[in-house]
């Protein structure tokens, strides 16, 4: 039976001058177009027993050359938010945007919307124009959400390589770039340089779980690492179930990852409802779970990451 107490780590919304855009770049992925509205999303909510959604917004927010738009997107996709959970802060919880890769704006973003907006986390994509996560330019953000103990949601994006012909994008190449940065990461050291922040890796991980000791053996070509040492950092990320409930990919990401770092994910609405329904029950059937752990998924690790969410 369904935990009805779920707390959804990857839930997005489409604020209402998104629509189209949302579309166009759904339709150039080869995806269905998300359709979302509050009253639509908590009635989705009850109907897969989610009492509270992190709402983040899952795309880039402007043209590569275009800073000032991503900067002007990333204030209006957050206010926007900040208001939907302001309204209904039972059922809504709030991963802020951030305007990458002009860090500057990025550091400012995130100090506004955790200081004025009262964000629960901050979300980037998992590469920004063809740069991953753990380029050095981006180390003067990552030291400041370290100080702030911060919780990031790493969005997958479409890497910076030519599909495979015929296929959809956020199926086929959104794990294999989740899994990329993840590595490119471990790999310069962020996890290790600031163990307080929480980074998410959506979808458990891309591929991170299953190949993760085949990872490992990158670090024999950094003479500052070693295999032992990239495990350990790869393992310091927390990972979400959406798309992940499978009976092949949720042994490999419980065998993986430590106990209290798996959450719950729907990636409503840009994955279907009817298709999100079957991993949902993928968790629920699962049969060798510990006691507890499935709470644990479902929410008890939540609470640990934003508190406010504890149910008293």
């Amino acid at each position: 039976m369904s935990d009805p107490a779920r707390i959804d780590v990857h839930q997005h919304l489409v604020p209402p001058d998104r629509g189209r855009a949302m579309a166009e770049r759904a339709a150039a992925l080869g995806w269905p177009a998300p359709a979302w509205d509050v009253q639509g999303a908590i009635a989705v909510m009850d109907r897969r027993s989610i009492a509270t959604g992190l709402l983040s917004f899952p795309a880039p927010l402007a043209a590569p050359d275009d800073s000032a738009g991503a900067r002007a997107g990333a204030r209006s996709v957050n206010d926007y938010t900040a208001e939907v959970v302001k309204d209904r802060p039972d059922r809504f919880g709030h991963f802020a945007v951030l305007p990458l890769p002009d860090v500057d704006a990025a550091l400012a973003e995130a100090a506004r919307a955790l200081d004025e907006l009262a964000a629960d986390g901050l979300t980037v994509l998992s590469s920004v124009h063809g740069r991953y996560l753990g380029d050095p330019a981006f180390e003067p953000l990552w030291a400041e959400l370290d100080a702030r103990a911060a919780v990031v949601l790493v969005h997958p994006t479409a890497p910076p390589v030519a599909p495979v012909p015929g296929l959809p994008g956020p199926l086929v190449d959104f794990p294999y770039d989740t899994a990329r940065t993840a590595l490119h990461l471990a790999l310069n050291g962020v996890p290790g340089r600031y163990p307080r922040i929480r980074m998410i890796l959506p979808h458990a991980g891309g591929f991170l779980p299953y190949a993760a000791h085949r990872f490992a053996v990158a670090a024999r070509f950094r003479p500052d690492s070693t295999p032992d040492g990239l495990l350990s950092d790869l393992r310091r990320f927390y990972f979400d179930t959406a798309l992940s409930a499978g009976p092949a990919a949720l042994p490999s990401l419980l065998a993986f990852a430590a106990p209290e770092h798996v959450l719950y994910g729907s990636d409503f609405p840009m994955l279907p409802e009817e298709w999100g329904t079957g991993f949902d029950s993928g968790l629920d059937e699962y049969p060798h779970w510990e006691p507890g752990r499935l709470h644990a998924v479902n929410r008890g690790n939540a609470e640990l990451l934003v508190p406010r969410l504890v149910r008293s």
